[in-house]
């Protein structure tokens, strides 16, 4: 765990952040990348830091240790914050907390929620219980977000995400509204599944741009709210 500290301390000293993203998939899931080569790609793409976030339910948390390694090897000999993580994609909503704390103890570093996207069939209530949970860090594509589940994300600490999957973007522009009315804390993530969805530094700020925030909003979710996450995360693991 110490190769992992070391890194967030180093990331979180750096006056400027570039390039983050924390929401992506390797072969553990859908992707189409082993975590190594996704991990390698994104480097060479200029990412600062980079977590791999596949998707899983109870059945499959044993990945985790697998992404681990990858990362630690990712940490050593390039330099990037490679932080292994799950999506919770399909829980039933009351088994978020259970199976996210299970996830936590096998050494997720970042906890995302798949959001009820307006493209799938996730169960009703998944924003409102992930909202409700401080172990949840990301709460990706949330689709018709509502008042009351930004309330609680931002009442909890759970980041809110804008993403550029083409399936799940479409309520972005809603996602923002009603963010911005509760102040939540944004991220800009790409729910990477292949290397051509890996975005720059100022294609992300241009997504945030387009879905309609100020130019200072995006510096801010780009820089302050990608160093209050890495806190976070540094916070719940060590």
């Amino acid at each position: 765990m110490k190769v992992f500290k070391n890194a967030i301390e180093n990331f979180l000293s750096k006056e400027k952040i570039g390039r983050c993203d924390f929401h992506t998939h390797s072969f553990f899931s859908d992707g189409v990348l082993l975590p190594m080569e996704l991990l390698r790609r994104a480097f060479i793409f200029g990412h600062e830091a980079y977590a791999i976030t596949d998707h899983v339910s109870a059945s499959n948390l044993d990945i985790i240790p697998k992404l681990t390694k990858d990362c630690e090897l990712a940490i050593k000999h390039w330099g990037i914050l490679a932080l292994p993580g799950v999506e919770l994609t399909h829980v039933p909503a009351n088994a978020i907390e259970e199976v996210a704390e299970q996830a936590r103890e096998m050494g997720a570093f970042v906890i995302v929620v798949h959001g009820e996207t307006i493209s799938e069939p996730v169960e009703p209530g998944t924003n409102l219980n992930a909202a409700k949970l401080s172990n949840v860090d990301i709460l990706a594509h949330p689709g018709l977000l509502s008042k009351e589940e930004a309330r609680l994300c931002k009442q909890n600490n759970v980041f809110v995400e804008i993403t550029t999957n083409p399936s799940h973007s479409i309520t972005n522009g809603h996602i923002a509204k009603v963010g911005l009315k509760e102040k939540v804390s944004f991220i800009q993530n790409t729910d990477t599944h292949k290397p051509t969805s890996m975005l720059s530094y100022s294609q992300g700020e241009d997504v945030l741009l387009g879905t309609g925030f100020h130019s200072d909003i995006v510096s801010k979710i780009l820089q302050d709210n990608v160093r209050s996450l890495i806190t976070k995360i540094e916070d719940k693991m060590f």
